[in-house]
C-alpha cells in the first residue's frame, strides 16, 4: 500500500492520503461540496470524513456568513506536518529501493506556522 497515493495501476487512495488531502484543502477553510469536489470523494464519503476529522478535532464547523466552513484544526496541522515527514522518509527509501513514486507536491509542503 501506497502511503501518498495510489500507483498508475491502483485505482484506490489510502484513507491516509485523503485525509491529508481534506486536510489540505481545508488550512484556509472551505465549503463542504468543496472538499468533495476537489477530494473527488461521494457525498456519502465526504460526510463519513467530515464526521470523523471533526470528532477527532483535525477539523472545525465554523458557522460564516450563514454558511458551514471546514477549516483544519492545529492539531490538523500537525497532522499534516507528521504525515509530510513521514512521505519523504519513505520517499528516500524507495529512491534506495529504485521506486521512483514520489508523494504530489502539495502534501510535502511545510506548514507555516
Amino acid at each position: 500500500m501506497n502511503p501518498w497515493g495510489p500507483n498508475p495501476s491502483q485505482k484506490r487512495r489510502d484513507k491516509l492520503f485523503i485525509i491529508a488531502e481534506i486536510l489540505e484543502i481545508a488550512r484556509e477553510g472551505t465549503l463542504k461540496t468543496q472538499i468533495m469536489y476537489r477530494a473527488n470523494l461521494s457525498f456519502t464519503q465526504l460526510n463519513q470524513y467530515l464526521k470523523l476529522l471533526t470528532e477527532i478535532k483535525l477539523l472545525e464547523k465554523v458557522k460564516k456568513n450563514d454558511k458551514s466552513i471546514y477549516l483544519t484544526t492545529e492539531k490538523g496541522m500537525k497532522f499534516l506536518q507528521n504525515y509530510r515527514e513521514i512521505s519523504q522518509l519513505l520517499m528516500t527509501e524507495n529512491k534506495k529501493n529504485g521506486n521512483t513514486k514520489i508523494p504530489p507536491p502539495h502534501l510535502l509542503r511545510k506548514n507555516s506556522y
